[in-house]
C-alpha cells in the first residue's frame, strides 16, 4: 500500500502537472470542438465552387511540344476555352490552345479574373487580383506555386495557377479560422503542417502522465475515505 507521504507527493505532482498542462488542454479542447462542429464540405468551400465545365465536342489539334520531352498531355475545358495541359518530363507545365495547338503564354490578371469568376459560385463581388511568386505564396494557399489570388468581398480567396490556369485552392474566411484552430491544435501556428514536433510531444506526454496520476489517485482517496469511516 502507498504510504501517506508517497500519496501526498503524487497529489502535489498531479496539481503541478494540472497547472502546467491546463492551458494546452484548453486549447486542444476548444480547437477540437470547433473543428468537429463544422461540416468538412463547408470548410472546404464546396458550396463556393461551380462544377467544372464539360469539354465541348471539338476537333483537337495536337500541341507543339517545343522540343522538350513530355510526360503527359491532358485535354480539358476552361473558362478561356479548351486547352491542352502539357506536363514535361522535367516537371514543368505549359498550356496550349486545343483548337490550334499553339503554345499559350502565362495567365494574365484579366485571365485569372475570368477563370476565378467562372469557378466561384458565391454572390460576393471580385475585389482584387494579385500575383504571388512561388517563393512568396500566401499561407492559405499551402503550395509553393506561382499564382494569381482573386479576392472576393466576402473574404474568399480563389487561387489560379499562373502557368496552367488551373484552380489551385478556394479559401473562405471559415477555412482560415479552421486552419488557425488546426495550427493551435497541433501547436504549429507558423506552417500549420508539423504534427510531430518536440513541444507537442512533450505536452502530450505530460498530459498522459497527469491523467495516469489522476486515475491512480482516485481509488487511493476512495480507500482512504473508506478506512476513515471504520
Amino acid at each position: 500500500m502507498i504510504s501517506i507521504k508517497s500519496r501526498a507527493k503524487l497529489i502535489r505532482y498531479h496539481v503541478w502537472l494540472g497547472w502546467l498542462i491546463g492551458v494546452p488542454l484548453l486549447f486542444w479542447t476548444v480547437s477540437g470542438l470547433f473543428m468537429v462542429a463544422q461540416p468538412i464540405d463547408t470548410i472546404r468551400g464546396e458550396h463556393l465552387k461551380n462544377p467544372v465545365p464539360a469539354l465541348e465536342n471539338i476537333s483537337a489539334v495536337a500541341p507543339s511540344l517545343d522540343g522538350r520531352p513530355t510526360q503527359s498531355l491532358t485535354l480539358s475545358q476552361s473558362a478561356l476555352g479548351p486547352v491542352w495541359l502539357i506536363t514535361y518530363a522535367d516537371g514543368g507545365t505549359r498550356r496550349a490552345n486545343a483548337l490550334t495547338g499553339t503554345l499559350l503564354p502565362s495567365i494574365t490578371a484579366q485571365d485569372a479574373a475570368r477563370i476565378a469568376d467562372t469557378h466561384f459560385a458565391g454572390t460576393a463581388s471580385l475585389v482584387s487580383v494579385k500575383k504571388f511568386a512561388a517563393d512568396a505564396a500566401p499561407l492559405d494557399l499551402r503550395r509553393p506555386v506561382s499564382s494569381w489570388q482573386a479576392r472576393y468581398s466576402d473574404g474568399t480567396n480563389v487561387y489560379v495557377d499562373e502557368t496552367t490556369g488551373a484552380i489551385l485552392a478556394t479559401r473562405s474566411q471559415l477555412w482560415r479560422v479552421f486552419d488557425f484552430m488546426w495550427g493551435l491544435h497541433i501547436m504549429d501556428l507558423q506552417e500549420r503542417e508539423d504534427t510531430s514536433h518536440p513541444i507537442l510531444i512533450l505536452f502530450a506526454a505530460l498530459a498522459l502522465i497527469g491523467t495516469v496520476l489522476g486515475v491512480v489517485l482516485v481509488p487511493l482517496r476512495y480507500i482512504k475515505n473508506a478506512k476513515s469511516r471504520h
